[in-house]
């Protein structure tokens, strides 16, 4: 078991990056980004098709962000990527499941690590891939690079909890618009430090502003246990200002997108902010070769990687052909972006 466990395992110490990624003059607009992000379709490969079983397009599209983030360490590893980057593997269930229950009005944000949330709410693998590259060709015109994405219906950046203020002014426009739209942020315990955070939730609570707030909680700020950085229950910062919450220990996307389905339905109907805080884990190191946790414990949790626990519901036979699928479609997806 130790060693499959370990073979899964992707945190491998990269190379120094060498290559100096030109950026001159690709700023895009506001409405040259929209018509960027709007003519890219998404590779069915990846993110499946309406028709596709419930229990499949799941699969796929947490195989599709795993695949992805590989793929990106890989790069880094390979010397053709600048900076740094933040993978989620073992936190695909969080995106996928939340963000099954959004409508194209809603509007997602997120943190440094984002990639998940992007790729689950848009599905453009290459607008991101090129971006992160530093290309014209991506979502920002390869300026925003891993953390700093603007895209119509997602928004992120790496100031810890930078972005829930800004989630919370959506709300606000979405409150006065008249309709039922949401704003979602995405963040992590390492951000309920950030006094900006108290704020917006005072505010959100007093508004009754149509802000949802996804915690994932993966036990770890950067390299500090939440045993040291994290006095009292999460879920108590939002009680505290009368914001209801839900809790949940798990890495089931069934079990995530079925109390994400009722959450965003109950604040559809009778407005006002809510919290989920997802218990979860990070299978690989915080940045890209950052990782002193125990080893044992790493190796526990991946006993419970999403992909496990979800792909025991689908037959070995249409679970390699999704696994073909996907990494078929990131070959593609790589090559095409790092042509010249």
């Amino acid at each position: 078991m130790e060693d499959n466990v370990l073979r899964k395992q992707p945190a491998r110490m990269p190379t120094e990056v060498l290559h100096e990624v030109d950026t001159s003059s690709h700023t895009p607009t506001f409405s040259q980004e929209r018509s960027i992000a709007s003519i890219r379709q998404p590779d069915e490969r990846l993110v499946g098709d309406v028709g596709e079983p419930l229990n499949e397009r799941l699969y796929r599209r947490m195989r599709f962000i795993r695949g992805f983030e590989e793929e990106i360490l890989a790069l880094f590893d390979s010397g053709l990527l600048n900076g740094t980057t933040h993978a989620c593997i073992g936190q695909e269930a969080d995106a996928v499941g939340v963000v099954e229950h959004l409508r194209p009005t809603d509007h997602v944000f997120s943190n440094h690590r984002c990639h998940g949330h992007f790729l689950a709410r848009t599905g453009d693998a290459f607008g991101l891939l090129s971006e992160i590259l530093g290309k014209p060709s991506g979502v920002c015109g390869g300026i925003g690079g891993s953390q700093h994405i603007s895209a119509p219906g997602f928004k992120s950046n790496g100031i810890l909890g930078g972005t829930v203020p800004a989630a919370a002014g959506i709300a606000l426009a979405n409150q006065l618009a008249g309709g039922d739209d949401l704003s979602v942020v995405f963040v992590g315990d390492g951000m309920l430090g950030e006094g900006i955070v108290y704020e917006t939730l005072n505010i959100a609570s007093l508004w009754h502003l149509p802000l949802l707030v996804v915690v994932e909680n993966n036990g770890w700020a950067q390299s500090t246990p939440s045993s040291l950085h994290l006095a009292g229950a999460i879920s108590s910062r939002f009680a505290a200002f009368g914001i209801a919450v839900d809790e949940v220990d798990t890495t089931d996307v069934l079990v995530i997108r079925k109390l994400a389905g009722e959450i965003t339905e109950r604040q559809r109907q009778q407005g006002g902010p809510a919290a989920l805080v997802i218990h979860t884990y990070r299978l690989c190191h915080h940045s890209r070769n950052d990782d002193n946790r125990p080893r044992d414990e790493v190796l526990q949790r991946w006993k419970l990687d999403p992909l496990r626990v979800h792909g025991e519901r689908l037959t070995d036979a249409r679970r390699d052909h999704i696994d073909l699928e996907v990494d078929s479609a990131l070959r593609d997806l790589v090559a095409q972006g790092l042509r010249p």
